[in-house]
């Protein structure tokens, strides 16, 4: 048994972690090509670009806007596969600690009318649990091939990995040595599971005002920057290139002038702010929602694709 107990556990936590590690290091490396590719471009050994009509002045900033088209795709590629694959797997998580407790509950109601914890765990496992329902049928037939109880809560244990069913499985197990009224401490035990996945599900509930606000933030910002790029920053460009048209004396001292050529940098300054709010508010998003980077890794995804396509294609070209 103890065997069993010792080589379950690492080989599923083990496969689990490296099935991580492997997307975040495809990532990592498709990322590190696009970085290359930018450079490439930036230097101009490459001549594509992601959007014509784009023209530099003395400040030349067209192969920085290139450069950072680039980094924008080598960031998404390493926030967005992991992102999604630990968000995807918390979720799963979530909905089976969110089945457990109704598990124990009709453990213990199979209890009170005199079954072993085997014979409860088996009559139990005809309910329907969710993505819970295949381990426990599995924990099931194990029993019913004549597994101990003991063993196959550790196996159970091993397989689903979260931190409520190992803290669960830890106290059946003691309590079912100990000789005590197992029934009792399933319904405490399921009582206080529910208890504190109802206090988690208030506190997201209430954090949702706070996510909703950063969303709409981030698209305030946006349109603030288009704003700025149809309207104030090509009336900008006009009076500037009034004045340097103009033969009047306060043009040529040098009076009144406007230096236009340095606008298509104010442009690309707007386009760092919005892939560093993207990745901020993205990562602030996931960590306010459930407590986790891994999931504003996620959100960071979402504001960097809108912000990018907004900037690249939506947002006016300024020609100087």
């Amino acid at each position: 048994m103890m065997s069993t107990k010792a080589g379950a556990k690492p080989s599923a936590k083990s496969e689990s972690n490296f099935k991580d590690i492997y997307v975040l290091l495809i990532g990592l490396a498709i990322g590190a090509v696009f970085m290359i590719i930018g450079f490439l471009s930036y230097s101009g050994s490459i001549g594509f670009v992601f959007r014509a009509g784009e023209n530099g002045t003395v400040a030349n900033p067209e192969p920085l806007n290139i450069l950072f088209d680039w980094m924008v795709l080598a960031a998404l590629a390493i926030l967005g596969p992991y992102g999604f694959i630990r968000s995807r797997k918390l979720s799963h998580t979530a909905g089976i600690e969110k089945r457990l407790p109704d598990f124990l509950r009709d453990v213990a109601e199979a209890g009170r009318f005199g079954m072993t914890l085997p014979e409860a765990i088996i009559v139990a496992s005809k309910g329907r649990y969710g993505p819970l329902t295949d381990e426990i049928k599995r924990m099931a037939s194990q029993l019913e091939w004549g597994v101990p109880v003991t063993e196959a809560l550790f196996l159970f244990r091993d397989r689903i990995n979260t931190p409520l069913t190992r803290r669960v499985v830890s106290i059946i197990i003691k309590a079912n040595e100990a000789g005590g009224n197992v029934a009792d401490v399933l319904t405490m035990v399921s009582h206080d599971a529910k208890e504190a996945q109802l206090g988690e599900e208030q506190r997201r509930i209430s954090m949702s005002t706070y996510l909703a606000v950063i969303y709409i933030s981030f698209g305030v910002f946006l349109v603030t920057i288009y704003i700025m790029a149809a309207t104030f920053l090509p009336e900008m460009i006009t009076a500037g290139s009034q004045i340097a048209a103009s033969t009047g004396a306060a043009a040529s001292s040098g009076a009144v002038a406007i230096s236009v050529q340095y606008i298509p940098i104010i442009f690309l300054a707007f386009f760092v702010a919005v892939v560093v709010h993207a990745i901020g508010d993205g990562i602030m998003a996931g960590v306010i929602d459930q407590g986790k980077i891994e999931v504003g890794m996620m959100h960071a995804t979402f504001m960097l694709i809108a912000g990018w396509i907004f900037m690249r294609f939506l947002v006016p070209v300024l020609n100087v």
